[in-house]
């Protein structure tokens, strides 16, 4: 029961258009911390976009990534920053087909893009243990 809830209420991508608007889809950290067992790497990223870098706006981005150390998988990303609900539909099918963390770095980014930021986060900002009893 627990695997048809997360595939389909976990991977629901969904997006708030506001300014700058909020994208995400996956568990959050703290879900992923309550339900997953195991180790859980946590990617971010904070960067200001190469198109506002070059017409001088100081709008920046923000991404978070959640993988499940044991299996790979990506089970969460969150997104605040511009073409943020663009980036997330393409996300979406991606944890829906069960993608990896292994997956996304053999990609090869459109650059310049905000989307690359995605393949290419390398190093994890912290790892965490999960509290719960399954795997994604």
């Amino acid at each position: 029961m627990y695997e048809i809830l997360c595939n389909c209420v976990f991977q629901i991508p969904s997006a708030v258009f506001c300014q700058p608007p909020l994208a995400t889809v996956g568990m959050t950290e703290e879900e992923a911390v309550q339900k997953l067992s195991g180790e859980l790497d946590i990617y971010v990223s904070k960067f200001r976009p190469m198109k506002n870098t070059l017409t001088g706006r100081d709008e920046k981005t923000f991404m978070k990534m959640i993988v499940h150390v044991p299996s790979d998988k990506v089970v969460g990303c969150h997104m605040v920053g511009p073409d943020g609900p663009e980036i997330m539909q393409g996300l979406g099918v991606a944890l829906k087909c069960g993608a990896t963390k292994a997956q996304f770095d053999s990609t090869v980014g459109i650059h310049p893009s905000a989307a690359e930021e995605w393949v290419t986060m390398s190093t994890p900002a912290r790892r965490i243990h999960g509290q719960g009893r399954h795997e994604p």
